[in-house]
């Protein structure tokens, strides 16, 4: 089980991090994890043009090096770019030097600079975390679609998505294989959602 949003205690209890941004405009951040992977990428990347939407990639370094033609596709479509590490490492369960070192190796990989970070599965130490928010911002979310869990429907993915969904929120889906189905199916329907409410969608600065 998980919560589709971040609770004000969670936030409170990592107050470094970035959870959502504060704006009176109907603006949302859209972000996706875990790509660029070939073909779902390229269907999300046409979801957004669609709308006009503008997200931001938290790539995964072996991802970029096997598929650069398409990382580029999402560059070219005026897409922010984060590190989510080269190996999609588990903080928790990393020391420290190694959990930096694939930081460092994704930064590497990615060929250029930004400070938006997030870590995988959300799990990082905070020995590790004071060291990364030395040069860079942790990215977290307060809006989590739940587009992994083969325990929701799409359209409950959809509908939680929605409800969660606020000014300034950073909206957390994933541009992989695991939820490809929830997320193809909730991300159009998402975006005409707002789109209709007049809701901007919103890369992060990098």
């Amino acid at each position: 089980m998980f919560l589709h949003y971040s609770p004000f205690w969670l936030k409170a209890f990592f107050p470094g991090f970035i959870w959502h941004i504060p704006t009176k405009e109907k603006a949302i951040y859209l972000t996706f994890d875990d790509g660029p992977i070939p073909d779902i990428t390229e269907q999300v990347l046409e979801i957004l043009a669609r709308y006009n939407a503008k997200a931001t990639f938290f790539s995964i370094g072996a991802n970029v090096r096997k598929h650069p033609d398409i990382y580029e596709m999402v560059q070219n479509g005026g897409h922010a770019i984060g590190n989510h590490t080269f190996n999609h490492m588990n903080g928790w369960k990393t020391e420290d030097a190694v959990y930096l070192e694939n930081i460092q190796q994704c930064k590497e990989q990615l060929g250029l600079e930004t400070k938006l970070f997030r870590p995988p599965y959300g799990r990082i130490r905070k020995s590790q975390s004071s060291v990364v928010l030395r040069d860079k911002q942790i990215i977290m979310w307060d809006v989590l679609s739940g587009d992994f869990s083969a325990e929701i429907t799409p359209e409950i993915c959809l509908k939680k998505s929605i409800q969660h969904t606020r000014p300034g929120s950073i909206v957390l889906f994933h541009d992989s294989i695991k939820a490809a189905k929830n997320m193809l199916y909730t991300l159009p329907r998402y975006l005409e959602h707002f789109n209709e409410k007049g809701y901007r969608f919103v890369a992060l600065p990098m």
